[in-house]
């Protein structure tokens, strides 16, 4: 075990020091926004070019600059920060409750048997089909809007929260079971961390159906959010504003995936030294 930990260790320090390993980096940094460019100079020239109309589709560089002004009077930012309120309140009870359930389901047995056939149902009825009746006994406020936002966001966590228990690799629990490991010493120790990955891999999933919840729980008797700036920029036919609150919207999506993608990869540093070795 100490040469195993020994050779990881050296491929670490190998590969940080590596330059080449560097230059790798940025050569895969450029790679990934190429093809955002090349989409970004295609938006720029159609509507110069007259397959689309102006007035439904305005160059990129018109829409940076309505993006930007937006963003200096601080009216996106006001936008912004109440979707990011409802979507992080909605997401984080979303966490909250379908990780422990899904480690409960994943690890007893017994109690998978009980309520799977429950889960199975709720989880096939659409979310946005349910907003009338959160609607109905929340009102049009904030809360419904939570409400909506955990209910969808809930699914791709506990599945893949139960598919990473599951699915953990049965000679580590084997191993950890023949070293005399209790019960819930396997838990802590083998089968929570093997777990993870697939935990924050729901989790990814899950930021995405809660902004596209969001948006459209924002659509209807919002006063405030990128969804609402979306929809009535588009009933004013302002549509530089509505493309605007679009990119916001993307922008969103990007910083929220990544910040999890860093979460994931600070909890799963395990996972580096076996692939260096």
């Amino acid at each position: 075990m100490e040469n195993t930990h020994s050779r990881w260790g050296y491929a670490q320090v190998v590969n940080r020091n590596n330059p080449s390993r560097a230059s790798g980096h940025i050569r895969n940094a450029i790679l990934r926004i190429i093809a955002i460019l090349v989409f970004l100079v295609i938006w720029e020239l159609i509507p110069h070019t007259g397959l689309l109309n102006r007035a439904f589709l305005p160059p990129f560089s018109e829409v940076a600059a309505t993006f930007i002004k937006l963003l200096l009077s601080g009216e996106l930012i006001i936008h912004t920060t109440a979707s990011l309120e409802r979507a992080a309140m909605g997401y984080g009870l979303a966490v909250l409750w379908a990780v422990p359930l899904g480690l409960m389901m994943g690890w007893f047995r017994w109690f998978e048997i009980i309520v799977d056939p429950l889960i199975q149902t709720l989880r096939n009825v659409p979310s946005l089909a349910l907003l009338p009746i959160f609607i109905l006994f929340l009102g049009i406020g904030q809360e419904s809007k939570v409400a909506i936002i955990f209910w969808g966001s809930q699914w791709a966590i506990l599945l893949n929260t139960i598919s990473g228990v599951k699915n953990v690799e049965p000679i580590l629990i084997k191993s950890a079971r023949s070293m005399g490991a209790s019960h819930t010493m396997l838990f802590r120790k083998v089968v929570l961390p093997a777990a993870i990955p697939s935990i924050f891999t729901g989790m990814r999933l899950s930021a995405t159906h809660a902004i596209v919840l969001l948006i459209a729980a924002e659509m209807i008797g919002a006063s405030s959010g990128l969804g609402f700036l979306i929809l009535s920029a588009e009933y004013s036919f302002n549509i530089h504003n509505m493309y605007a609150g679009i990119i916001a919207l993307a922008l969103l999506g990007i910083i929220v995936n990544y910040i999890l993608l860093y979460f994931e990869q600070s909890t799963t540093k395990w996972k580096e030294g076996i692939v260096h070795e």
